[in-house]
């Protein structure tokens, strides 16, 4: 048993050194950082998609786009004619700062403004692993229940700002924003709590506008 933890510690002693030097790689070149994270089905890939969208005419961006196997949301950014660097786990419920730091080796990073980690659908295994980005967003949605952050507290407390997605869905759901918000204070009072639809853009322009003041507070 001791052999294990001690086994566990170096694997976590890694992952925090590797992160370093992603973290030190982006910031030289003034790269602001996603890592997004959620549930499958939560919205992640269609909330990164409207980001783009949004603003693809002001900023340059890349995506590092993180999934057991396949290739399907990686692909879904070929529209906007970007960087994007498809990394498969084979089996991993997460990424870590190394498999990051070979994703950004791959991409021409003086000539990007933002870059989005898309990780791995999962509520658990990716709030465990820093993987250098300068912000950690976790998105839950409607459909998934107001019970969230109660049930996964490591991931909301990991994060600097939770997206609440699909309100659209509000009138057709019995979730209680009033118990996810109070919830999400006593867990995490810091992280900044922005509900929205990615689908229909209800309320997106707050998610743009704290973006926005991201990227310039960076300049």
């Amino acid at each position: 048993m001791l052999k294990v933890i001690r086994i566990e510690k170096s694997l976590f002693e890694e992952n925090e050194k590797l992160a370093k030097e992603v973290r030190e790689i982006l910031n030289e070149k003034n790269i602001l950082s996603f890592n997004v994270m959620g549930s499958p089905g939560s919205g992640k890939t269609l909330f990164i998609e409207k980001t783009i969208e949004n603003l693809k005419e002001k900023f340059n961006f890349a995506v590092i786009e993180g999934d057991v196997e396949g290739v399907i949301d990686a692909e879904k950014f070929k529209k906007f004619n970007i960087p994007v660097i498809q990394i498969n786990t084979g089996g991993g419920c997460h990424l870590d700062a190394n498999m990051v730091k070979i994703g950004i080796s791959e991409i021409k990073i003086d000539e990007i403004d933002i870059l989005f980690v898309e990780n791995v659908g999962n509520l658990i295994c990716p709030a465990e692993f820093d993987i250098g980005t300068e912000k950690n967003i976790v998105v839950s949605s409607i459909t998934e229940g107001n019970d969230k952050v109660l049930k996964y507290p490591l991931i909301f407390k990991f994060s600097d700002i939770c997206i609440l997605n699909k309100v659209d869905l509000l009138p057709y759901s019995e979730f209680d924003f009033e118990k996810f918000e109070n919830d999400l204070k006593k867990i995490s009072p810091e992280t900044i709590l922005i509900k929205l639809s990615s689908k229909t853009g209800e309320n997106f322009f707050e998610w743009i506008e704290y973006l926005r003041r991201l990227k310039k507070g960076k300049k």
